[in-house]
């Protein structure tokens, strides 16, 4: 596993898989609070594909370095790309067009990653990074950290954090943090759903490890064939997503590791996993 840089060599993911197959993808902008920048979203982007094609990579951790998980886009450089006279003549529309484009295929990729994708979030999440922490398939918080989709103060509803948002949370709830862009502390959000838990600051870590061992000690096949599916069955109608979840089944049954699983269940042994 490669590191991803920022083209000044400046390392904004730090990359690190242990042993279990568990990767540790740090956010390392704290300077900036960790702000989603297009070199930051650049080499997250790039330290996800790495970890899809490669096969000793089970599971994956997002975590971050400073107070700060992540402040959203990095105001400072849009608004000096609005002020570049290169982009003067559409007050940046091509700009920030591009920018959300590129904001957007990140966080679609989460959910269409092949691993499984835990958020570690230690200190505060605001809009584009309370936005990442919603796209991933886990998130476990320090009892202090806060989400925000504080937009709305500084004229900008958060429209691109809405839509994650609003797919792990109640609307009046989502509608709530939106509209009051009020801060939600951790046991509150592990109530509306935006969190699996909140936990004590010190504990954060080895819960999230001990989460992230459990599911990559599981098939990487199996894995593979139901993330990808609970996620298209629930875009899907009533009808449409049993059809869909039933083929899935299917292939999943006639897999090595499903054949191995049930056999290791009938015969009361742990399993051998193929990954296969």
């Amino acid at each position: 596993m490669t590191e991803a840089s920022a083209p000044d060599n400046d390392t904004l993911v730090l990359a690190d898989i242990g042993d279990g197959g568990i990767l540790r993808l740090t956010l390392n902008a704290p300077k900036s609070r960790n702000a989603l920048s297009e070199a930051m979203m650049s080499a997250l982007s790039a330290a996800l594909a790495d970890a899809a094609a490669d096969p000793a990579v089970r599971v994956i951790v997002i975590a971050a370095n400073g107070p700060v998980f992540c402040a959203g886009h990095h105001l400072k450089e849009m608004t000096a790309a609005r002020e570049d006279p290169v982009n003067a003549g559409d007050r940046g529309r091509a700009y920030f067009t591009r920018v959300m484009a590129q904001c957007s295929a990140l966080m679609s990729s989460i959910p269409a990653h092949p691993k499984p994708v835990i958020a570690e979030v230690a200190g505060t999440a605001t809009a584009a990074g309370c936005q990442l922490v919603a796209s991933c398939d886990l998130a476990y918080a320090a009892e202090g950290a806060n989400f925000a989709t504080p937009g709305v103060h500084i004229g900008l509803f958060c429209s691109t954090p809405m839509v994650a948002l609003s797919r792990n949370v109640a609307a009046k709830h989502a509608m709530e943090m939106l509209l009051t862009g009020d801060p939600c502390p951790a046991p509150r959000a592990a109530e509306i759903g935006l969190i699996n838990e909140a936990v004590p600051a010190d504990e954060l870590t080895g819960r999230v490890m001990a989460v992230a061992a459990k599911i990559a000690a599981k098939s990487t096949a199996t894995v593979a064939y139901g993330k990808p599916a609970f996620y298209q069955q629930a875009e899907m109608t009533l009808a449409d997503a049993y059809q869909h979840a039933a083929a899935v089944m299917v292939e999943n049954m006639l897999a090595r590791d499903a054949e191995e699983g049930i056999a290791a269940f009938i015969e009361k042994r742990a399993p051998v996993w193929s990954d296969s």
